[in-house]
């Protein structure tokens, strides 16, 4: 089983800028895609960004221009750098990941716990 682990949200100023981060742990597992989701109170979760193992990144078109989404490989981590936020943005950030897990290999898709993002003044 794949565990992911969010840290990183927090309360900001319109304009200001957070680091997400988000990460994987278990054993045998491989991870294809990696993805940040975001929830605003009494909203659907919704694309934010996501990354392919091999770095290939697409972007809701909300956020483009200013949020960055990374991942290190070898760390199994993938990171949401956020700036110029807006109080829009505030919202309730999921961590998700799928791949191949265990043995024999069987697809996995995961989800972290959440971490929530304030943007007010």
């Amino acid at each position: 089983q794949v565990q992911l682990a969010e840290s990183g949200g927090g309360l900001v100023q319109p304009g200001g800028s957070l680091r997400l981060s988000c990460a994987a742990s278990g054993s045998g597992f491989s991870i294809y895609v990696m993805a940040w989701y975001h929830q605003a109170p009494g909203k659907q979760r919704e694309l934010v960004a996501h990354i392919s193992s091999g770095g290939t990144t697409t972007y809701a078109d909300s956020v483009k221009g200013r949020f960055t989404i990374s991942r290190d490989n070898l760390k199994n981590t993938v990171y949401l750098q956020m700036n110029s936020l807006k109080p829009e943005d505030t919202a309730v950030y999921y961590c998700n990941a799928e791949g191949v897990a265990g043995y024999p290999p069987r697809d996995f898709r995961s989800w972290g716990q959440g971490t929530p993002v304030t943007v007010s003044s």
